[in-house]
């Protein structure tokens, strides 16, 4: 087997560029042909990427976080290439989905040489201007897209705190904003909310920002999204929601809908998207689950 492995960009010569090296030892090991791939951008990165496959590599892998492997998939939705993670970035939400989150580099390795596969869905987002692209994990608007903004610009610290304090932070100037959403249910109907709502997410993954439950019955292979939705409240009322968020029991509180969706579209003025943790446009947007679309490596449990 002939493995290119992506480095996130931003990880040269830190340690994290030092794990992708152990895994490519590891798996030249096991006896993996391995490539180690790492542009100086991630338009570089997935340019490499794509080249790689174009010259024959039978796989791909990720040393990096959510959105590494975000740019992996980009290359390799539909075309059952099979995708590797070592899940070594910041945040390792969509590597959580697959079991892979708690392994270390030299068990991440293992389980790609292995080579035991699964096929799981993705998300697939459909721009104003028609353009699209995929994800994985989480797509977040409102409220929780915001929280993104602030975390991504903020240098320290690293992991799940720094979503913490953002969140913390945007806390203090949450306010309503005014959504036009429309959805299919899995049987089919079309149904719509609008009016003013503090956040609309939706997951084909179950959490996001380093392992927050926000969409908690989410299945990666259930051929569904589930479509969470927070209306406004009071702040001391949504302050004691974030609790039950971080527990994932947050679907019972009165302000929360949770809804399993074939498809949804989300409009909102002046707010941005975030997929994987990365801004993937601005609203309106329509996401759409396709079933089956990635092959990863999967671990035996």
């Amino acid at each position: 087997m002939r493995v290119a492995l992506l480095v996130n960009p931003a990880a040269r010569g830190g340690a994290h560029s030092r794990a992708a090296e152990t895994a490519a030892e590891r798996l030249r090991s096991r006896g993996v042909q391995t490539s180690v791939l790492s542009g100086g951008s991630a338009t570089e990165s997935s340019q490499l990427l794509r080249a790689a496959i174009e010259v024959g590599a039978d796989a791909v892998a990720v040393a990096g976080g959510d959105g590494t492997v975000n740019l992996a998939i980009q290359e390799v939705a539909g075309r059952g290439i099979p995708l590797g993670i070592v899940p070594i970035g910041t945040g390792n939400d969509f590597a959580a989905s697959l079991g892979l989150h708690e392994l270390d580099v030299i068990a991440a390795a293992d389980v790609i040489a292995a080579g035991r596969t699964r096929r799981v869905d993705l998300a697939r987002v459909t721009r104003a201007d028609a353009s699209t692209a995929f994800y994985g994990s989480v797509l977040a608007s409102g409220f929780d897209s915001r929280v993104n903004d602030r975390a991504n610009g903020m240098r320290w610290p690293r992991g799940a705190a720094r979503y913490n304090i953002a969140i913390l932070v945007e806390f203090l100037a949450l306010a309503g904003m005014p959504y036009e959403i429309e959805f299919v249910t899995p049987a089919g109907l079309v149904q719509t909310v609008t009016g003013d709502l503090v956040m609309a997410t939706v997951g084909n993954g179950s959490s996001y920002g380093g392992g927050i439950p926000i969409c908690p019955g989410a299945d990666v292979a259930d051929g569904l999204l589930d479509l969470v939705l927070v209306h406004p409240a009071g702040r001391l009322r949504l302050l004691r929601l974030l609790p039950r968020v971080y527990r994932g029991t947050h679907g019972t509180v009165a302000e929360v809908q949770m809804h399993r969706v074939r498809s949804v579209r989300l409009a909102s003025p002046g707010v941005t998207a975030y997929a994987d943790g990365d801004p993937i446009g601005p609203l309106p947007l329509t996401v759409d689950v396709v079933p089956g679309a990635l092959t990863v490596f999967a671990p035996a449990t």
